[in-house]
């Protein structure tokens, strides 16, 4: 921690801010989990497949799938999608948690998400909560998810979104 000049000439501690590789780390990590939503709301499962070709993705429990052609599978099988090609989703991920490690070459996470839904015959509503907890690595080209792993705190009305309904939050 450091000391800053803050209005009125006061003083105030502010953190120390790490190194510009490791800010660059941060800021490429923070744009993974912000693409994931961007393609779950897009409905754009091959290319999440694409996002997560290194990972292995799933709830809590032993039930994970492993590598992207897997999980555009999965995906497509449990989402509903609409006539615009979107599942009519906004995935809103907070409070993230991100931790690199000392060597730069591998990281992990931890957020929440607030998922809204709204169609013609459905108000704009949140139909589950939850926590990501993920890993990722610097490969060749860039960072990578390697695991995202999810926990459902609460649960709405997601039978418009989800095929199998809340028993896909399941497993």
């Amino acid at each position: 921690m450091e000391k800053d000049r803050v209005a009125g000439g006061a003083w105030a501690t502010v953190p120390t801010v790490g190194t510009p590789q490791r800010a660059a780390a941060e800021r490429d990590i923070e744009n993974l989990v912000a693409r994931y939503a961007e393609l779950v709301d897009a409905g754009d499962f091959a290319g999440l497949g694409d996002l997560l070709s290194d990972a292995v993705f799933g709830g809590e429990g032993d039930a994970v799938v492993r590598g992207g052609e897997l999980i555009e599978q999965t995906f497509r099988a449990m989402v509903r999608v609409y006539e615009d090609g979107t599942p009519r989703t906004k995935h809103v991920t907070t409070n993230i948690n991100l931790e690199v490690d000392a060597d730069g070459e591998a990281a992990t996470a931890r957020s929440y998400v607030t998922v809204f839904q709204a169609l013609p015959d459905l108000p704009l509503q949140p139909i589950v909560a939850g926590r990501y907890r993920d890993r990722f690595e610097r490969r060749p080209g860039g960072w990578r998810f390697v695991e995202r792993r999810f926990t459902t705190d609460l649960v709405g009305d997601v039978s418009h979104h989800l095929k199998r309904g809340a028993d896909a939050l399941r497993g």
